[in-house]
This record gives structure tokens, C-alpha cells and sequence, in this order.
């Protein structure tokens, strides 16, 4: 679907139109570049089934780095960000391997990065959004939100929201 705000800028400019798509000129970032793709994935997951198998397995401790490198956190902020107490990173980065619970709390935060920066359309938009406070969401900043299921499912709501034009 078009964001409205595509729709009102095509009416009043038609001339600027170049693509009738948005998002096919903006892929967006994908979970597993978020994670460290193939240098620090085995394999890459093509269904949400396979990222369910990914997660039950664990992914190596590299994917903490390349995300706080992504998100452009300390890691003491992505640790808050996923609620991983920040010692049971730095001892999962010499032990290799992320447990199923811990992997698949840097997924769901790569998710909502990814959905964020194709919603913005440009990663610098999206953490700008994500480290911000935010009036439909209490106040608090969307990545203080993402250490819990709801938090997250609240931030993705407010980014359809956005997205569609509804910003009550």
C-alpha cells in the first residue's frame, strides 16, 4: 500500500512521481543484515518458519556487535534496549552462542529497526525516531519500548500508523 503522504505529494506535484512504488525504490534493511549477515548467520533464513528454527538453535554472540554497530549504541544501550542484563552479553560474546530467549530478543529489535527504517524510508531517520521520545507512545522513547512483546507490538502499530497517515 502507498503512504498517504506518497498519495498527497503525487496529487499536488505530479511531475515529481518517478516511481509508482516506494518501496520498490527502498528495500529497506533486511533482519539478517541488522544481525551481521552471512559473516555471522549460518544460513539465511528464508521464512518466518526458518528465522523460528534460527532462533530455537541460537545465533553467535558476533550478532550483539554488528547490531550495536547497525543501531550506532554502546552496548550497554542495546542491552537495556532487548532487557539482557549487560554481563550476560560480554559473557555470551566469550561463550559464542546467544541462547534461543536472548536470540530472539535481538530479532525481535532487528525486526523493528528494519520495519522503522523502511517506514522512514533511510536508517538515519528511523534511529533518529527510535531514540526519541514519542507522544503516541506515552512519552517514552520507541527503543525503550522493544525489551518487552507489547512495547514492541506498540512501537509497530505506531509505525502503521505513521505509515497510513493516523496519528491520533
Amino acid at each position: 500500500m502507498v503512504p498517504i503522504l506518497h498519495i498527497i505529494s503525487a496529487i499536488w506535484h505530479p511531475e515529481s512521481v518517478v516511481v509508482s512504488n516506494p518501496s520498490l525504490a527502498h528495500p529497506g534493511l533486511s533482519i539478517e543484515a541488522l544481525l551481521g549477515g552471512r559473516r555471522v548467520l549460518p544460513a539465511k533464513p528464508r521464512t518466518p518458519l526458518d528465522w523460528v528454527s534460527v532462533i530455537r538453535q541460537g545465533i553467535p554472540a558476533a550478532a550483539v556487535d554488528a547490531l550495536t554497530r547497525a543501531l550506532r549504541v554502546s552496548q550497554s544501550e542495546l542491552a537495556r534496549a532487548v532487557g539482557i542484563p549487560e554481563r550476560t552479553l560480554a559473557r555470551r560474546k566469550k561463550d559464542g552462542t546467544l541462547n534461543s530467549e536472548e536470540t530472539a530478543k535481538l530479532v525481535r529489535l532487528a525486526r523493528v529497526v528494519g520495519r522503522t527504517e523502511e517506514v522512514f524510508e533511510g536508517l538515519d531517520a528511523a534511529l533518529d525516531w527510535l531514540k526519541s521520545p514519542n507522544a503516541a507512545l506515552a512519552g517514552a522513547t520507541p527503543l525503550s519500548l522493544l525489551d518487552t512483546d507489547i512495547g514492541a507490538e506498540s512501537v509497530l502499530d505506531t509505525l502503521g500508523r505513521i505509515e497510513h497517515g493516523v496519528f491520533a
